[in-house]
């Protein structure tokens, strides 16, 4: 392992990656640390806060001493009376808790300790609601802070008292509260978590403390200080649901007035408190939307249903928020050492919104991990770790390049005038040196390649040890059609796998050849005139194997060269076929002949003349008939046909006119079935009118007698391009399946026991096929035994 660390260790490259890589880390780790970076960090906290919203909860009620309830009311502050028949109203419906955000320290103005009749009012109905939370508020008190609480009476008629306070960030919004909040030993919880305890709602945590960040034991203050000192604890990211008037709300003089029925409190929390211009204690929050700011009635609302769904915001620790930090960045940075800058730069950009992702998730959680230091660190990373390496790129390449420009000349050159000299700096130097010196390259390339593509075979040019360097066309189109779309880079024997066992002509009887032997030097030799081999596809193939050298006689590769001698194969067996045909079935009716002769020129053995005549025209005819099917396939063979615009129905007619003595001779009804007007084809018409009398011919000899034979003409379309369908359907014996794959076979003759014994040569069907085909068209066959066979024919017709 050490062996493989220490030479990555000196490249280059690797350290300066090394470098940037702990640069980076200990950039993004730092202000990963700081927990926030500002106005950057609270303004993406601020976006994803918005996009989190949720539905408002059934149960929380807002009674907002809005502007319309001021106008039927009367001018602020209103008598305490009211909001003890408001208290008294609600109570009627049983809610869970009753929240009253108005700040009552004093008594009620205008009146005297002894006279408060509203005070005492409300007092009573603070007493028999039983559910009513009351606020309290820190007020200045000289160098301090002091509690600012209700009145004596209210606060001993009330079920609880929460202080309202809020956490302004620097810039101004509310985005954090404190759930506790004391002096002297003496604690008051927030005026949602008092709501929340009145209703017998459990909000803390496992550990059985309130949700939030605890700020730890504060520091002993000086004695003269010490009564002045306010803490807090338990600060928790309020999770907003929505906007302003996210939260279900109705107007103060509607409920005093009755408007609302009873049951739309019952088993709600009912938090009553101002929201009119000008009264209310409004604050700017990351969801206020357009209007910019929430009152302080629906912020604590938020609070609460926040409490109650159990779903708090905490802010994590610095460490946590480093190491966040730290692995996109550690991430991105191991692909700028393996990946292309285009693809490095793709990683890094997914980064980023994987990372402003995961943040907004852990935010949907109640965990807020401040993004913006990841992001900074990843938007710098791949300019730096780039800049570095084109520097290096550059240096390196301009040194290569200006060595190779002194290179002398492989390929032959364009004489061009040189420019008048002029001033250039380095970098422009270098790119000059690239310049020629790329083009030199991609000359030296072009030759090679088009030097390789102008060989008439397959050619393949391989290394040592057998993988393909340079192929060309042939090649690439060869082993394409095999399935192997890629051959640079393969290994030679692999290629040839597929392929039969090769038997080259050089090769011992003791040897035993395989693919291997292509690039051995033991064997080249043998390979100079190649060895036959027979692929997938059936194609005769010569493979020929040549060893590369450099100048020094150093060997360096090897050329292969794949030679398709299928035609010349086919040629051998169509030449041996015919060999043989004509030392058979030519000599004999020639021996029949001479036979006859001789016995005929014995008078003991002489036949009659009649019969001698007869058995003499026989042969003659059938050594007639061999040459003119030689005559007919050979022409059919060829490229001298004659097309020309004919309707196939005459050359149809013109075929059943001539094979009509031949069927009448044989008790066979011969019928033509036609419909349409006109089938105009481009056809040769002697040629195709033969073979239509071969496949008539053919119906007849296989048929019995008084049976029908069948000839059908018809106009088919085929993707909107008209075809001539020509069928011949007899009533023969029919050809077993066996049978119906060699039919169109060279000197193949087909008969069952029971039929009749045929004297053809085997070439009738193979003229058909040869000639059809080269009309573009296709023959086909249908046959069942015992019941006969049709014979299709299509052929391209023209549009009329």
């Amino acid at each position: 392992m050490i062996k493989q660390v220490i030479p990555l260790i000196k490249r280059v490259a690797f350290r300066q990656w090394l470098a940037i890589t702990v640069l980076m880390l200990i950039v993004a780790g730092s202000m990963g640390y700081v927990n926030g970076l500002g106005r950057l960090d609270t303004t993406l906290y601020d976006q994803f806060m918005r996009a989190d919203s949720r539905p408002a909860r059934d149960d929380i009620i807002i009674v907002a001493i809005d502007d319309y309830s001021i106008s039927k009311l009367g001018r602020w502050p209103w008598e305490r009376s009211l909001h003890a028949k408001l208290l008294n109203r609600i109570m009627h419906a049983n809610p869970l808790a009753i929240g009253l955000d108005v700040i009552m320290p004093e008594a009620e103005q205008g009146q005297t300790p002894g006279q408060r009749a509203d005070d005492r009012a409300l007092t009573k109905a603070l007493a028999a609601s039983k559910l009513t939370v009351l606020p309290m508020v820190a007020a200045s008190a000289g160098p301090g802070l002091k509690a600012l609480l209700p009145t004596p009476e209210f606060l001993n008629a009330a079920r609880g008292i929460g202080h309202v306070h809020l956490e302004l960030d620097p810039d101004g919004v509310v985005r954090s509260v404190f759930l506790q909040e004391g002096q002297d030993g003496k604690w008051w919880p927030h005026f949602a978590v008092a709501l929340a305890g009145v209703a017998g709602q459990n909000i803390t945590n496992a550990s059985g403390n309130l949700p939030g960040a605890r700020l730890g034991a504060m520091p002993p203050d000086t004695e003269q200080h010490k009564g002045d000192s306010w803490q807090r604890d338990y600060q928790i990211q309020i999770p907003f649901a929505g906007s302003t008037g996210h939260f279900r709300s109705v107007p103060y003089a509607s409920v005093l007035r009755g408007d609302v029925p009873d049951q739309f409190f019952t088993g709600k929390y009912v938090l009553i408190g101002p929201t009119a211009l000008g009264m209310a204690d409004t604050f700017p929050t990351p969801v206020s939307g357009t209007s910019g700011v929430m009152p302080g009635i629906e912020i604590n609302a938020n609070i609460l249903a926040g409490l109650l769904d159990h779903k708090v915001i905490s802010i994590a620790r610095p460490l946590q928020t480093a190491l966040f930090s730290i692995i996109p960045v550690l991430i991105a940075l191991s692909s700028y050492l393996l990946w292309t800058p285009r693809v490095s730069l793709l990683i890094t950009a997914a980064l980023m919104i994987l990372t402003m992702a995961v943040s907004y998730f852990l935010l949907t959680l109640g965990i807020w991990i401040a993004p913006t230091a990841a992001l900074i660190a990843l938007a710098i990373a791949h300019p730096i770790w780039n800049w570095i390496r084109l520097e290096s790129a550059i240096s390196y390449l301009g040194q290569e390049f200006m060595l190779l420009d002194q290179e002398p000349h492989l390929l032959p050159e364009v004489n061009t005038e040189r420019a008048p000299q002029q001033v250039e700096d380095l970098l422009e130097q270098r790119i000059n040196a690239m310049r020629v010196a790329a083009r030199r390259v991609r000359d030296l390339r072009q030759f090679i390649s088009d030097s390789v593509n102008s060989l008439p075979d397959a050619t393949l040019i391989t290394t040592i040890d057998g993988h393909v360097l340079v192929s060309n066309q042939f090649a690439r189109d060869y082993f394409a059609a095999a399935g192997i779309r890629n051959i640079d880079g393969a290994l030679l024997p692999y290629l040839f796998s597929n392929m039969s066992t090769p038997q080259a002509t050089n090769t011992s009887a003791s040897h035993t050849f395989s693919w291997w032997d292509l690039i051995d030097l033991e064997h080249v030799s043998t390979l100079t005139s190649g060895t036959a081999v027979q692929d997938q596809q059936g194609r005769d193939l010569l493979i020929k194997s040549g060893p590369c050298h450099s100048a020094h006689q150093v060997l360096t590769g090897w050329i292969v060269s794949i030679v398709d001698i299928t035609i010349i194969r086919a040629a051998e067996r169509s030449r041996d076929e015919t060999l043989r045909f004509l030392s058979h079935d030519m000599r004999a009716p020639q021996a029949s002949i001479l036979a006859l002769l001789e016995l005929q020129g014995n008078a003991a053995s002489a036949l009659p003349q009649k019969e001698f005549f007869a058995r003499l025209e026989q042969a003659a005819r059938k050594t007639l008939g061999l040459a003119d099917n030689f005559v007919q396939l050979a022409r059919a063979e060829s490229s001298e046909y004659r097309l020309e615009e004919v309707d196939f129905q005459d050359v149809l007619y013109d075929a059943v006119d001539e094979m009509w003595s031949l069927a009448n001779n044989k008790k066979i009804e011969l019928i033509t079935d036609i419909e349409g007007p006109e089938f105009l084809t481009n056809i040769d018409r002697s040629l195709m009118a033969r073979a239509l009398c071969n496949l008539i011919s053919n119906a007849i000899s296989y048929s019995l007698p008084d049976t029908r034979i069948t000839c059908t003409l018809r106009l088919k379309y085929v993707k909107m391009l008209p075809q001539v369908v020509c069928r011949i359907s007899d009533q023969g014996f029919g050809i077993a399946p066996h049978d119906q794959v060699k039919l169109f076979q060279r000197y193949q003759r087909v008969s069952a026991p029971g039929q009749p014994h045929s004297d053809g040569t085997g070439l009738g069907l193979v003229f058909v096929k040869t000639v059809v085909e080269r009309h573009f068209g296709e023959i086909t066959l249908e046959s069942t035994l015992g019941e006969g066979s049709t014979f299709i024919v299509t052929l391209p017709a023209i549009a009329s």
